[in-house]
């Protein structure tokens, strides 16, 4: 639960430093900020790069705007040279590649061969599941989250995780 909890406070750690979460959310990462290293140093180092960029955009100098004088004159001048020029021909008409029957008939059978193997694969093949995938989900410190895991019956050593409900519009 750890690992879940850093990578969501990593998240959102710029939005923490700028002051752009809501209480809750706010609260949360600054909880898990006092008590895990790993992310107060991933918060240091956002903090010096960001020092480090402002520091780099007050001493660079300002740029020169651009010289527009030539422009308008520009296009007027490409307008007549297109007025003098021939128009190109007319290409012939291309046929597409469907006409083709020898590549129709190869992409029908590359398209069935791939079909059946799919087909194979989730009834009868290695990836058709043997036994029940039981679901179960856990709370976690953000109260907007939660934690589902799928593991088969068995087997503690597959496990799939899926944690829902952290993409808002606040983070």
């Amino acid at each position: 639960m750890v690992v879940l909890t850093c990578l969501l406070t990593r998240r959102r750690i710029g939005a923490y430093l700028d002051g752009a979460l809501d209480d809750a959310a706010g609260q949360s990462v600054a909880k898990h900020l006092s008590s895990c290293a790993r992310c107060q140093r991933e918060a240091e180092n956002i903090r010096r790069l960001r020092s480090l960029l402002q520091r780099t955009l007050a001493v660079s100098a300002p740029r020169a705007e651009p010289d527009w004088s030539s422009f308008w004159p520009g296009v007027v001048r490409g307008i007549e040279d297109a007025k003098h020029r021939p128009a190109p021909a007319p290409a012939a008409p291309r046929r597409s590649w469907w006409w083709h029957p020898r590549l129709t008939l190869g992409g029908a059978v590359v398209a069935a061969a791939l079909v059946s193997v799919t087909l194979w694969q989730l009834t009868s093949g290695p990836l058709a599941p043997d036994l029940p995938i039981f679901v179960s989900s856990a709370e976690t410190d953000d109260p907007r989250a939660t934690v589902v895991v799928y593991s088969p019956h068995e087997q503690q050593d597959v496990a799939v995780v899926w944690v829902l409900g952290l993409d808002d519009s606040s983070d």
